[in-house]
């Protein structure tokens, strides 16, 4: 398992633009390649129309002016109306369609994400700050999204008007031509240099951002232990740290980002002097190239000439950007799922229950193995409880029977059957797992108690609620089943969470029950209801417990005591208690009450 990264460390983020990461949106634009093409049509001849205004120019000052002939002024002025509203109506069609493809590619990879987060490893959560995977998920999607909708076709669009605007200055004048291309390169020279300064600072900041997102969403979850352990302070502080880091490098890319527009302006004036100058000089000597409607059309054409370059400046920078989001995006889509269905997996039908770890060894991280060679033979419906120090792997266990992880060597199976040979649908079928904290959806108490069991009817749900006595307290609720529960059951007490959990599972009726500490928050009247109707679901199931509750265990056909990567003593609770072992001495300290 690698190391995990938290809130105060800046992920791994490359500066370069990796040519890579925008090859593969061609797979997201390929079912919109019609509206691609049509697009950039449009904008190419967008471009072009908006290289006629100077020439029209050009054509009023050296010969309407001169004519004095006001049919023509009014045939110019007629053109460039008509070019004004061709270039709006062409830009208005091309953004609407932009916008339309750059939304549809940025849905997909946006459902294509979200498939692949329901499909990753246990691992993959493990080792990243919820709020650092939930930034991929959001914010660089929305990068992205504004990345592809406004400027990967007007890069290429800007590339082409260059080449057009070069053409035509060098038809009009070579000399002057001159003129604005030793302006504008050394000018975009420095704006380059200052882009990739800022694109640097970008890829710090969103880092900052990151780590920013991650501590909030961790304090939001661990709210009521941020009060009850009085941390208001010291989060404050905390925040105000990462919000300083995220803002310093803000400032940083602001200041660098206001040098912009100075350097832009000299340059804009030192080549205007020059195109004056070097024109006033030409057509004293004679140019019959260089009038001066020649000029004006030059100056304009200089903007047309340096406005774009700026632009692809600023398109690179965002590129820079958006592959590094993009980088952070694909590590998630691409991320190898090693727990899954292969082909000639076997489907787990008929389920008797017995369960074997045969030879097992897991590993968390390599060379420190949290079991080492275990064996362990389950009967069906033989209760098995686990206990032991924290640490010792009794999690890993059940989290190995569900295949939630996979073994380092050996194997689990149940009735026979390796579980990684097993269609995973199956497995999780089968074995149904109760967790200490039970998770409870935004939606109604029968939604919730339906969720593992989409095709069952209401009056079922009601009688698996029935069966573990949570009926009683939904009756009290205003609304009953319908009663709309917010995210997490806000509201409920944890008892009442599980009591639902409990009716979920019941619902689900696995072959294989897990309870990992499902008991703990349950106080001991609502405990004593449960254990009546668990003597009941659990006669007939493989069950394996782990709790800290004597009366939770002490029934179970036997008992394991998990430490030194193995079993380190088994027996039933009056067999163990007898021999005054590690169990006994667990006991007598009061760790299982």
């Amino acid at each position: 398992m690698a190391k995990r990264n938290t809130y105060f460390e800046d992920e791994v983020v490359h500066k370069k633009i990796d040519i890579k990461q925008f090859g593969r949106i061609l797979k997201y634009i390929m079912p919109y390649k019609h509206i691609f093409i049509i697009v950039c049509v449009l904008m190419l001849v967008s471009a072009c129309t908006a290289l006629l205004p100077p020439m029209l120019l050009r054509y009023v000052i050296n010969d309407v002016v001169v004519e004095k002939s006001m049919a023509k002024l009014f045939y110019v002025v007629c053109g460039l109306v008509f070019l004004a509203a061709t270039d709006i109506g062409l830009t208005y069609a091309q953004q609407r369609m932009m916008g339309q493809m750059g939304h549809s590619v940025i849905a997909d990879m946006r459902k294509d994400i979200f498939y692949k987060l329901q499909e990753l490893p246990f691992e993959y959560f493990d080792n990243r700050p919820d709020g650092k995977i939930v930034v991929r998920v959001t914010d660089y999607i929305n990068d992205l999204a504004n990345f592809f909708t406004n400027y990967v076709v007007m890069f290429l669009v800007y590339l082409v008007k260059i080449v057009i605007v070069t053409i035509f200055m060098l038809s009009l004048s070579p000399e002057l031509t001159i003129i604005v291309v030793c302006t504008v390169v050394p000018m975009m020279a420095l704006v380059f240099l200052l882009r990739y300064k800022i694109r640097r600072r970008f890829a710090w900041h969103r880092a900052k951002l990151s780590n920013r997102s991650a501590f909030l969403i961790e304090t939001i979850m661990g709210e009521k232990i941020v009060k009850n352990y009085n941390r208001v302070e010291k989060n404050k502080s905390i925040y105000e740290d990462l919000h300083n880091q995220s803002v310093n490098v803000w400032w940083g890319i602001v200041k660098l980002n206001n040098l912009n527009t100075p350097i832009v302006e000299i340059f804009w004036n030192i080549g205007t002097l020059c195109l004056y100058g070097v024109a006033l000089y030409l057509i004293l000597n004679g140019s019959s190239q260089v009038d001066a409607g020649t000029v004006v059309a030059f100056i304009s054409y200089m903007g047309l000439f340096s406005g774009p370059l700026t632009q692809i400046a600023i398109i690179i920078q965002q590129m820079a950007q958006v592959s590094s989001n993009l980088e952070q995006v694909f590590d998630t889509i691409d991320y190898e799922v090693q727990i899954k269905d292969e082909e000639g997996d076997v489907s787990l039908d008929n389920v008797k229950g017995q369960v074997d770890f045969d030879n097992m060894t897991f590993s968390y991280e390599d060379d420190i193995n949290i079991l080492e060679n275990m064996n362990l033979h389950v009967k069906p419906g033989e209760t098995i409880a686990l206990v032991g120090p924290t640490g010792a792997g009794k999690t890993t266990i059940i989290n190995l029977i569900t295949r939630f992880y996979d073994v380092t060597g050996g194997s689990v199976k149940i009735d026979g059957n390796d579980v990684r040979k097993v269609t995973l649908e199956s497995l999780r079928e089968e074995v149904g797992v109760l967790m200490q904290d039970p998770f409870i959806f935004k939606g109604t108490v029968m939604e919730n108690i339906r969720y593992g069991r989409l095709d069952a009817t209401d009056e079922e749900c009601i009688a698996a609620a029935k069966y573990i006595y949570a009926d009683e307290f939904i009756g009290r609720l205003p609304h009953g089943y319908d009663e709309e529960l917010e995210e997490r059951g806000e509201g409920l007490s944890a008892g009442e969470k599980q009591l639902i959990s409990f009716a979920r599972i019941i619902l689900k009726n696995p072959s294989v029950i897990i309870l990992d500490e499902a008991t703990s928050s349950i106080d001991t009247e609502t405990e004593n209801m449960i254990q009546k109707a668990l003597d009941v679901i659990l006669s007939e199931k493989t069950a394996f417990i782990v709790a800290h509750r004597l009366s939770t265990i002490r029934n179970a056909d036997r008992i394991l005591y998990i430490a030194d990567k193995g079993i380190a003593e088994e027996g039933n609770h009056r067999e163990l208690m007898e021999k005054r072992g590690l169990y006994y001495q667990l006991n007598s300290s009061n760790y299982i009450k």
